[in-house]
């Protein structure tokens, strides 16, 4: 694979601790304890489920409540009435939802700390508004007695231009106080031939659906938000190369500054943005589609207004969603069955006869290989998978449903953490409560870690 210097830790992890280093458990532990870090260093502002229900129903006081998680996430289960705005689109599109300084801004995710990090984002920003971080997230609502909201689909605002003037004026400054670093299109260019020997992340931070609409070849889709939270299921080298890019620099701006505090050596933004670099960076012209995949494309396949008519021409045509359950759980076609792809022959038992098969995921390679699946077990049917999948159907504006009405097998093919699982027991999300707060004790105790976060 190329790498020159690869090494083994004698006896492993349990070597490690018992040498009295420390050592982690848990899922993204260095960005949710970077989040932890931040409320304990800068003192970001929070308040208890009780105290902002209390807020909310003041019928005196102006305010309103922003999740800042992923669309997939909100839709799952979400505040009554709250607005979904992810990671940097807090900033971004803030003057949409809030017109004026008196309005308390409420901001959640459904644990601690992307609420924390939105919150803190807006303090940074030099919101005027009082801006608050609801403490423990829709987990902590729960644990209250308060009701949830299922299924919401109301959409992210659009920027308009009297919203985005405001957004750039805000965000220019943060660009400045935090000494965020640009590149032009033509350093990447650079940077590119030499990616064999220096890694380069070019990492596109806009909302999935706009980077399927067209993005610079070679980025990936990771919305700023996640980027931050989730670091490590994007990048696995930390002294690497990182641009990021949007359509006019203000997300990834708001992107590197956070990115720049957890102690990253090299993160810039594409100077001018997709756009303006696209004659450098994407000659050929800009990629569409999902842009992820490993290895080759898929081919074949049916498009989504294709199997549009097969699911409503009546001739019983099976739609079967191979993707994550909790993405189908969140949203899918109407009528999909899930399964997990391994559990296709069981689907063959129940659907003996099955003429007509339409495969989807939210990844179209996913579908692809399972339909190939599907054609060994139904050797007599019409299979075929959707392009784009379940993304593109979505991206067609055609209808969706929320829920899991028929599960296929059972729903073990990933981890739920406590704020996805709807059934999870007080204890579990207790105890996500106390191992994410438990995680600043932990990385000072490291010490390999040199957060370089501003003291309030």
């Amino acid at each position: 694979m190329g790498y020159r210097a690869v090494n083994v830790v004698e006896g492993g992890v349990k070597a490690w601790s018992d040498a009295g280093f420390v050592t982690f458990n848990g899922v993204g532990a260095l960005s949710k304890g970077f989040g932890e870090y931040v409320e304990v260093v800068q003192g970001t502002p929070r308040l208890p489920p009780e105290e902002i229900k209390a807020l909310l129903d003041d019928a005196q006081v102006r305010s309103i409540v922003i999740d800042v998680r992923p669309a997939v996430e909100y839709r799952n289960m979400n505040i009554p009435g709250s607005i979904n705005l992810p990671g940097c689109e807090v900033t971004y599109r803030l003057a949409e939802v809030v017109k004026d300084s008196e309005t308390t801004i409420v901001i959640n995710c459904a644990g601690r700390t992307r609420s924390i990090i939105g919150t803190q984002t807006l303090v940074n920003a030099a919101i005027p508004n009082q801006v608050v971080a609801l403490k423990g997230g829709t987990m902590n609502w729960q644990l209250a007695g308060f009701d949830l909201e299922y299924g919401s689909t109301r959409p992210m605002p659009p920027i308009t231009v009297e919203g985005w003037q405001i957004a750039e004026q805000r965000i220019r400054k943060v660009a400045e106080a935090y000494h965020v670093r640009f590149v032009e299109p033509q350093e990447v260019a650079v940077w590119q031939t030499e990616a064999a020997h220096k890694t380069l992340y070019l990492f596109d931070v806009r909302q999935p659906q706009e980077y399927a609409s067209g993005h610079i070849p070679g980025s990936i889709s990771a919305q700023g938000g996640q980027l931050v939270q989730a670091t490590d299921e994007y990048a696995a080298v930390r002294n690497g190369r990182y641009v990021l890019m949007d359509d006019d620099e203000l997300r990834a701006i708001m992107t590197a500054h956070w990115l720049q505090q957890m102690g990253l050596p090299q993160v810039f933004v594409l100077k001018g943005g997709i756009f303006r670099a696209a004659s450098v960076l994407a000659p050929q012209g800009l990629t569409e589609g999902e842009g992820r995949t490993a290895g080759h494309a898929p081919t074949g396949g049916v498009s989504v207004s294709e199997a549009a008519l097969w699911l409503e021409s009546g001739i019983g045509a099976l739609c079967i969603n191979v993707g994550d359950s909790n993405l189908h759980r969140a949203r899918h076609i109407p009528g999909a069955k899930w399964v997990a792809r391994a559990y296709l022959p069981r689907v063959r038992a129940f659907y003996p006869q099955a003429e007509r098969i339409i495969l989807t995921a939210e990844q179209s390679a996913h579908a692809a290989l399972a339909a190939q699946d599907a054609h060994s077990l139904w050797p007599d049917a019409a299979v075929s998978f959707i392009r784009g999948g379940t993304p593109a159907w979505e991206k067609a504006c055609l209808p969706l449903e929320a829920g899991m009405p028929c599960a296929l097998c059972a729903e073990d093919d990933i981890w739920y953490r406590p704020y996805t699982d709807l059934n999870a027991s007080k204890e579990a999300m207790q105890g996500y409560f106390d191992w994410e707060s438990g995680l600043v004790d932990k990385i000072r105790a490291d010490g390999c870690v040199n957060f370089s976060v501003k003291s309030r």
